[in-house]
């Protein structure tokens, strides 16, 4: 097998195990080859739950949940059946994260009006779905390779994009929260001052004039003359 496919696939897989998750596989036109090269990863146990071939319609349709509409108006090679396929996969394995590989190996599109070579693979997790597409040139065998190596390293983009995205988000709600205390620190300090200010202006709470233990008003200690 291909070095950089093999080394490809070891990246990955130090991403999953970095977070503990699994992963799933659903293809088509690659026959589980994809599946056959992450398994070869020794503890493949730990992180990989199950994988689909499923070439057909129907078995797309039975086995993924992929629309039935979809694929006869449109065909099996394209995003969104690439994105359905990695959904139905993940969604029945509860795994993480999901690829998915359909295309034309070749040697000749039957069916099909697509070129031979094209490529759709889709990558969903529970938050996010995408599907990216590549037109390759080769043999049959040749294209069943590039397309893994396609998978793999789309899989290990979307994961880097991801995990940029969830760090920027979480310094986001961090600075809002930071934000957040600092107007309420602001806000209680305008009070305490104002409160403060009033009490200064208030003649009534000046207990400067008065002796302790007199309330104002109090006149009892005046001498009264009586005429």
């Amino acid at each position: 097998m291909d070095e950089e496919v093999q080394a490809l696939a070891a990246r990955l897989v130090r991403r999953l195990k970095q977070v503990e998750a699994t992963i799933t596989v659903a293809e088509s036109c690659t026959g589980g080859l994809l599946a056959s090269i992450l398994t070869d990863i020794s503890g493949a146990s730990e992180w990989f739950n199950q994988s689909w071939v499923c070439y057909s319609y129907d078995s797309k349709v039975n086995e993924l949940a992929v629309d039935r509409d979809l694929l006869e108006s449109k065909g099996a090679v394209n995003a969104t059946v690439a994105i359905e396929m990695a959904k139905g996969a993940m969604a029945r394995s509860n795994a993480d994260i999901a690829i998915s590989i359909t295309g034309i190996a070749g040697p000749v599109a039957l069916n099909s009006n697509k070129p031979v070579g094209l490529v759709y693979v889709g990558i969903a997790s529970a938050t996010w779905a995408n599907a990216e597409s590549v037109q390759m040139g080769g043999t049959r065998h040749e294209n069943k390779i590039s397309f893994v190596h396609f998978a793999l390293k789309t899989a290990i983009d979307c994961w880097d994009k991801a995990k940029v995205r969830h760090k920027v988000a979480i310094e986001k709600t961090e600075k809002a929260a930071a934000d957040a205390a600092v107007a309420m620190a602001k806000a209680d300090a305008e009070r305490t001052r104002r409160s403060a200010e009033a009490s200064a202006g208030a003649p009534w709470q000046d207990e400067s004039s008065l002796e302790s233990g007199k309330a104002a008003g109090d006149d009892s200690d005046i001498a009264w003359d009586d005429d």
